[in-house]
């Protein structure tokens, strides 16, 4: 399916995706345990301010505020009914603000996880997931989304469930999981796992990979255990900016903009096509990021000690396959 991703995809050797909703939106006044999604009707100044930050800083897509926007996250807040709609006015306003600058800026409708347990686990069924993630595709749809972006997915039968309602809406998609438990997404799930998983689908990503996690290193070591896999598709790393760290009542993430440069390019060079930013990273970040993408030549695929020596030691030994070598950790080469 052709679309303003899949064209920026054939003609750029990489992208710059956007850095985090929450960090940023918490910082225009978002209170914890409030809806990011009611902004969009409540706030929207606030939210094309959001966007436009990461359009300024020079990404070429960023993700809508609607990383909650399902029916399952949204009946917390008695707003369930409303998972259409605010999904919809998230990528109006995104497509207000892409639409306004002199360069193909993709706007992705972003989906975050029901945060439900999937069956046999859990109770949430697969035909329930379907409608769940189709409801709030055809939302994105209808408020200008280019692509659907799937992230932060722990279990491949909702990954799976995702994919389904992707194709009931007839749109190019994008997905992610978070590998923080040892290598392993919280259900399992390993770098070879999800590349073997995204090949196996009746309607596979434009994209796939990693996001969130426990920091860059780790995260740059499953990027290149997709690479290891063999995939031609393009594969996404947005990590986040450093470790977090519970200071006076609130979590600080730690990686500087110099330490998020430097993770660009590792990614870049590790085999990652898509490169941005999770928890903490904010418009200083991702321009740091920006310019080191374009001034620093490509190079070999940095070793897991390169990795380690530049961004900090891994948070386990090994990425949960079993091949990979275990790297004592080194001392920083930056304070962050």
């Amino acid at each position: 399916m052709s679309n303003a991703l899949s064209k920026l995809l054939e003609t750029r050797d990489w992208l710059l995706a956007d850095g985090a909703t929450g960090t940023n939106l918490f910082e225009m006044g978002l209170m914890a345990g409030d809806a990011p999604e009611l902004w969009n009707e409540q706030e929207p100044d606030k939210i094309r301010a959001l966007y436009q930050l990461w359009v300024d800083a020079g990404s070429d897509l960023f993700l809508t505020n609607s990383f909650g926007g399902n029916a399952a996250r949204l009946k917390l807040h008695d707003a369930g009914h409303r998972a259409r709609e605010l999904s919809r006015i998230a990528a109006e306003l995104g497509r207000e603000v892409a639409d306004k600058v002199d360069r193909t800026v993709v706007v992705a409708g972003s989906v975050g996880p029901t945060g439900e347990i999937m069956e046999p686990i859990g109770s949430l069924s697969h035909a329930t997931a379907v409608e769940i993630f189709h409801e709030q595709a055809e939302g994105l749809k209808e408020g200008g989304a280019d692509v659907l972006w799937v992230e932060t997915i722990s279990a491949p039968e909702e990954f799976k469930a995702a994919a389904e309602a992707f194709a009931l809406a007839d749109m190019p998609w994008c997905g992610t999981m978070s590998f923080d438990t040892a290598g392993r997404t919280m259900m399992g799930v390993t770098s070879s796992d999800m590349a073997q998983l995204v090949e196996s689908l009746p309607n596979p990503p434009l994209a796939f990979g990693a996001n969130c996690g426990t920091g860059a290193s780790d995260l740059l070591r499953t990027v290149q255990g997709f690479a290891a896999q063999g995939t031609e598709r393009a594969i996404i790393s947005k990590g986040n900016a450093g470790i977090p760290k519970y200071v006076d009542g609130h979590i600080h993430y730690d990686g500087t903009p110099d330490l998020m440069a430097d993770y660009a390019v590792m990614a870049r060079d590790s085999g990652a096509k898509i490169i941005g930013g999770c928890c903490g990273t904010k418009a200083e970040h991702i321009r740091a990021m920006k310019t080191a993408l374009e001034t620093r030549a490509a190079a070999p695929r940095p070793t897991l000690e390169d990795i380690t020596t530049q961004l900090g030691a891994f948070s386990s030994a090994g990425d949960g396959t079993g091949a990979n070598e275990i790297v004592a950790p080194r001392r920083r080469r930056r304070r962050a």
